[in-house]
């Protein structure tokens, strides 16, 4: 495995992690070669996983689901509306 365990990371260093791992992953699908992309594919895994296990009561946007994906043509935004706004 490459980088830290996800579990001792604390949560800002977990979500710079993952902002870095996406930001990456367009350039390595393209251009990684096959052992970049699987062990790509198996780190961007254990960071998610991670993040899905500290926050399994995040916020989910209508519209990502597949309900809402069928009625965003009415102009419903994709990203979750924090709660009393």
């Amino acid at each position: 495995m490459t980088g830290v365990d996800p579990d001792r990371l604390d949560d800002q260093q977990l979500m710079k992690e993952l902002e870095t791992i996406h930001r990456t992953r367009h350039d390595t699908l393209l251009y990684g070669s096959n052992d970049a992309l699987r062990a790509h594919n198996e780190r961007m895994a254990q960071l998610e996983g991670e993040y899905l296990r500290r926050n399994p009561r995040r916020p989910v946007a209508a519209g990502r689901t597949r309900e809402g994906a069928r009625e965003r043509g009415s102009g419903e935004s994709a990203t979750p509306t924090p709660p009393g706004t």
